[in-house]
């Protein structure tokens, strides 16, 4: 079975493509293709309040081309769904009528909770050791989804409107921090040691440049040097240090910021990064509503 996956969030739109083969009764999921095109609809979105020409006609020409792939791939199910972008789009509606017309492709606008949700479709925290109890931190361009999993059951979910283009663009207020402290110190709190689990582009290429093997934790000492690191270049000079592109370089400083002060406020020392992604998770939904209606 072939499924695929589009996340069109604030910063790019990924396409996954999983083939799903079923050994034991266990699912295993086998990724075909992964493509990423970097929209930055928040660019437009969170200072104009709408998507612009520009970058209207590259979500509408990116959704051809991803339905072009699907019927390459022979994809059989399929979900798209936007994100904090296209949430607060004033034109968001008119564009995914377009893009229905043009390609086929039909895209859900989800809220926060669900797109905390999807993350969580990953059951990262499931094959971990039970005696910690475990925060995912999926860092966007829009938003940041936080939820918390303990004793096998997720307790608190929660989305913030604290993202890299937000804070890319000085849209986020001390009241915004203020309240996403307030939350997790209220929320975030167990008898056993909380340990983090990281999503997102920016945090997955921080854990590739960290040499980290797979399996193993980062620590947010190394977080914090990375972005005290980082904070001091400017994005050419990230570029050219890290071999980044820039759509990579300008945001990482602003992610790192984010995850710090996830991590310090809850009390936490250490983050896995699995490489799990909202894609991941709409790939694992999908799966999961299509074994239970047989």
């Amino acid at each position: 079975m072939k499924i695929a996956a589009i996340d069109i969030g604030s910063n790019a739109a990924r396409l996954l493509i999983n083939e799903v083969k079923v050994s034991n009764r266990k699912p295993e999921f086998i990724k075909l293709n992964l493509l990423r095109i970097p929209l930055r609809l928040g660019m437009d979105v969170f200072t104009m309040g709408m998507i612009g020409e520009e970058r209207e006609k590259m979500v509408i020409d990116s959704m051809k081309i991803f339905s072009d792939l699907m019927k390459i791939y022979k994809v059989e199910h399929y979900r798209a769904c936007a994100t904090s972008a296209m949430r607060d789009a004033s034109n968001g509606n008119e564009i995914i009528k377009q893009v229905k017309d043009t390609s086929g492709i039909n895209i859900e606008i989800i809220s926060g909770d669900e797109e905390a949700t999807l993350i969580y479709e990953n059951h990262v925290a499931e094959g971990l050791d039970k005696e910690f109890a475990y925060l995912y931190i999926d860092v966007g361009g829009g938003s940041t989804e936080l939820t918390f999993y303990e004793n096998g059951k997720m307790v608190y979910e929660r989305s913030f409107n604290i993202g890299t283009i937000r804070l890319l663009n000085n849209l986020v207020t001390p009241e915004n921090w203020q309240e996403m402290k307030d939350e997790i110190q209220k929320n975030i709190v167990s008898k056993r040691p909380v340990v983090a689990i990281g999503s997102g582009g920016n945090i997955n290429k921080v854990f590739s440049m960290s040499k980290t093997k797979d399996g193993k934790p980062m620590t947010l000492s190394h977080l914090k040097k990375v972005y005290k690191e980082f904070n001091e270049l400017s994005v050419e000079e990230r570029m050219t240090k890290h071999n980044l592109r820039e759509d990579r370089a300008d945001v990482l400083v602003h992610a790192l910021r984010i995850f710090n002060n996830v991590m310090s406020w809850s009390d936490i020392s250490r983050i896995f990064v699995p490489k799990i992604s909202v894609a991941d998770g709409l790939i694992h939904n999908i799966y999961s509503q299509l074994h239970e209606k047989k």
